[in-house]
């Protein structure tokens, strides 16, 4: 545990994906920072791990999207099946970008590529230290973390989760709801006969089942399920891939990696900003895993709130992101809702639609930019 100094420019509460871009962000820039977080090392499971092109190009800016091409899956195409009839494949390669294609890359690499970079700049994570309090006044607001010890700064943000302490602390409503089902969640090694190039949805009666590749010859299993085990075993992730993958060339779970489950919110927080507090990631918005947002959404909410407060527009921050999560709330919840419709006769005119849809060139050129999240940047 490193000692907390007792001033700085920015606190920031919370060490994810967001936190950290946010802490190399400012630190590049030359503001004192400090990032505190209440684990007592960093996340060793893969959880999100979806890079989208936009997300991409504002790390760019940090110099670490080269090391996590390097260390990711590139993967050119997005494809929606109803188990072996493909319905609509969307191509990144045709994206305006350095980046045409999405990434996949473990959570846990994503955040030690952006501590590594925190360290090179001079930075660090405090640890443990868990925020309980948080106060301001005129001059700026103080952050009391359960040792009794404070930290006063110009600005706080809270980059700590749907749970945000920094969030309630400063007395901002979290207006939304959950979904009935939950989500189980697994990576594998498996074998596999479909492309290794591609992100798959596949649909059917039973329900949705995402696979995806990631590094090292594994695939990440995503599934919603009534009532998901706590720690999904091979036996589980084979019967959901038995009901709901491809039937032609079916699907062996060699060994499970890593798994869990987790019940899915879409919320979005009334206000960014509180006075000198504000809010980024998870602790502003949180909505369904569907089309990969959630991570990607909140490392671009930390770069454009990075860049405001070096140069002094923080006022625009919650009119620049805030319509941005709005967004991605709406789409994800119609993606999900559409994806886990049960009525067969809602289901076959879904598969209708997206099979016309695969059709049209301009319509999968819209996709692929709103997936990628280009359309916020460009």
């Amino acid at each position: 545990m490193t000692k907390l100094p007792a001033a700085a420019d920015v606190v920031i509460v919370g060490a994810g994906p967001t936190g950290l871009t946010l802490a190399a962000s400012l630190t590049a820039g030359g503001a004192d920072v400090v990032l505190l977080d209440k684990a007592a090392e960093g996340a060793n499971t893969s959880r999100a791990a979806v890079v989208h092109a936009r997300t991409l190009e504002v790390l760019d800016g940090l110099k670490v999207s080269g090391e996590l091409v390097k260390r990711g899956v590139i993967v050119p195409t997005f494809t929606v099946r109803d188990r072996d009839r493909v319905l609509l494949s969307v191509p990144f390669d045709d994206l305006p970008t350095a980046h045409p294609y999405t990434l996949m890359v473990p959570q846990n690499v994503t955040e030690e590529i952006l501590l590594g970079r925190l360290r090179d700049l001079g930075g660090q994570v405090h640890r443990p230290y868990e925020a309980v309090a948080v106060a301001q006044d005129e001059a700026g607001a103080i952050v009391t973390t359960s040792t009794g010890e404070s930290v006063r700064a110009r600005f706080v943000v809270g980059t700590d989760g749907m749970h945000s302490v920094v969030r309630e602390q400063a007395g901002v409503g979290f207006t939304g709801d959950s979904y009935a089902q939950s989500f189980v969640l697994a990576d594998v090694r498996l074998d596999w006969e479909l492309s290794a190039d591609e992100v798959q949805l596949f649909f059917s009666a039973a329900g949705l089942v995402v696979v995806a590749p990631l590094p090292g010859g594994r695939h990440r299993i995503v599934a919603t399920v009534d009532d998901a085990p706590e720690h999904p075993d091979a036996g589980d992730v084979q019967a959901l891939l038995d009901a709901r993958g491809p039937q032609k060339t079916p699907a062996r779970v060699r060994e499970i990696v890593w798994s869990s489950r987790f019940r899915v919110h879409h919320r979005l927080a009334d206000h960014y900003r509180a006075g000198r507090i504000f809010l980024a990631g998870d602790a502003a918005h949180v909505h369904s895993p569907a089309g990969g947002q959630g991570m990607n959404t909140g490392i671009q909410d930390a770069a454009d709130l990075a860049r405001r407060i070096l140069d002094g527009t923080e006022d625009g921050y919650e009119a620049a992101r805030r319509p941005v999560a709005a967004g991605v709330v709406e789409m994800t919840d119609r993606m999900t809702r559409a994806a886990t419709a049960g009525n067969p006769a809602v289901r076959a005119l879904r598969n209708t639609a997206l099979a016309v849809v695969g059709h049209n060139a301009s319509v999968r050129q819209k996709l692929a930019m709103r997936l990628s999240e280009l359309t916020v940047g460009h």
